[in-house]
């Protein structure tokens, strides 16, 4: 019997959360030239540690192989773009950061966030392992280093002179299997005063919305705000605020400092969170074992819309290729049999297909071509984007499948 142990707290891991089946890498997209060859698929099982509530993945694939080239690029959602400058608004005015500031951002992807304090004159740096998406960055002026963040490299950052007053760590979290270097490196290079802030999904979010979907390889663990205060306190980090906001679905955003810094009082916010969860039973292992059959609920809901629609001889198509996306089509079975295309904005992503299922990702305006009766939006955290962009669907009559938490249906 395979022993596995929790990332945070070392406790032997034993509890399903929700077991997937097998899946590939929600980002190995497959080329024309590769159809023909064999995809690697791993097990997507998530278990909870009985100790410290962590929900977390295995790690099959190391970050090396996973991040170092990358297709998602954060440019590409005009709802993400504005959400970072806003972000950069907020930090600017609260934590008052000027042309004698530091902010470093720890997997900064293209630039998306960071060209928002370049543009006020505050001083950035960018830490992307993908060196494809780094180059972007660069090339829109924002100083960045092709590396993993961990440590070691903020060791080295230090010693070249960097250390953060703002150190930003906004969806990265969750795809680090190595907490403790991590979160190591997070308290080597932020300043003695400096603040740390994390965005990710909210674990609470994901249960009582069965997003299911936001499970994938490339996340490696999946966090409550009882567990990341758990976790950030025991490596002497201090929570000392946290906001509920809407991004992906529901998620928090932390923030946090060296846990002797005279500055930052805890806010009520944290108290007030940390009880609701509590009540919401996510320090009771039977909460956590209740959530798989909602899961194959909506699982059975999905394919019966979509075995109705195709009795009825409908035309079906995808919009986005998104990670979540491909955990929901290849954990419920559909090829193109189903959906028969998706689209993409992302030229990165056109001409290519999807992992496990091998749908094809064409230009959006192959929609004005098939007009398919059907959307299903993938990328359902962005339904009301995309809605906008593709409404001329309309015109013919079609309608838009969102398929999270439970299939809804829009004209």
């Amino acid at each position: 019997m395979i022993k596995r142990s929790c990332r945070s707290c070392g406790a032997q891991l034993e509890i399903t959360f929700v077991d997937l089946g097998v899946t590939p890498l929600a980002n190995a997209f497959v080329t024309a030239e590769a159809l023909g060859r064999p995809e690697i698929f791993y097990p997507l099982h998530a278990y909870v540690c009985s100790e410290c509530f962590l929900v977390q993945l295995e790690e099959f694939e190391s970050p090396q192989n996973i991040f170092s080239e990358y297709a998602y690029f954060s440019s590409f959602s005009e709802t993400w773009l504005q959400h970072a400058q806003a972000y950069a608004r907020e930090m600017i005015k609260r934590f008052h950061l000027g042309p004698k500031s530091q902010v470093i951002e720890a997997a900064s992807n293209d630039g998306y966030l960071l060209q928002f304090f370049h543009q006020e004159n505050i001083p950035v740096l960018g830490i992307e392992p993908a060196a494809n998406i780094a180059g972007a960055a660069i090339g829109r002026g924002i100083p960045t280093i092709v590396k993993f963040f961990g440590e070691e490299t903020a060791k080295e950052l230090v010693q070249q002179g960097h250390q953060a007053d703002l150190l930003v760590a906004n969806n990265v979290l969750a795809h680090v299997p190595n907490l403790d270097d991590f979160i190591q490196g997070l308290r080597v290079i932020l300043k003695s005063e400096g603040v740390i802030t994390l965005e990710f999904p909210h674990l609470l979010n994901m249960m009582e919305e069965c997003q299911f979907d936001t499970i994938y390889h490339e996340h490696f663990s999946y966090f409550s705000f009882l567990t990341i205060n758990r976790i950030f306190n025991s490596r002497r980090i201090r929570i000392f605020d946290v906001e509920q906001i809407p991004t992906h679905g529901g998620s928090l955003r932390v923030y946090a400092c060296h846990s002797d810094s005279l500055e930052n009082p805890v806010s009520n916010r944290c108290g007030l969170l940390l009880d609701r969860e509590r009540a919401r039973g996510l320090d009771s292992l039977k909460t956590y074992r209740s959530f798989e059959q909602r899961v194959r609920q909506a699982k059975r809901e999905f394919l019966r819309f979509l075995i109705e629609a195709k009795t009825e001889r409908k035309i079906i198509a995808g919009y986005g290729a998104p990670a979540k996306g491909n955990t929901l089509l290849v954990y419920c079975g559909v090829r193109t049999d189903f959906v028969e295309f998706t689209v993409d904005k992302s030229p990165h992503k056109q001409g290519l297909y999807l992992p496990g299922t091998l749908i094809p990702i064409k230009d959006p305006q192959e929609l004005r071509r098939a007009r398919p009766d059907y959307v299903v939006i993938l990328p359902w955290n962005l339904k009301d984007e995309i809605m906008e962009q593709i409404a001329f669907i309309r015109g013919w009559g079609g309608k838009f499948v969102v398929p999270i938490p439970s299939v809804a249906i829009y004209d």
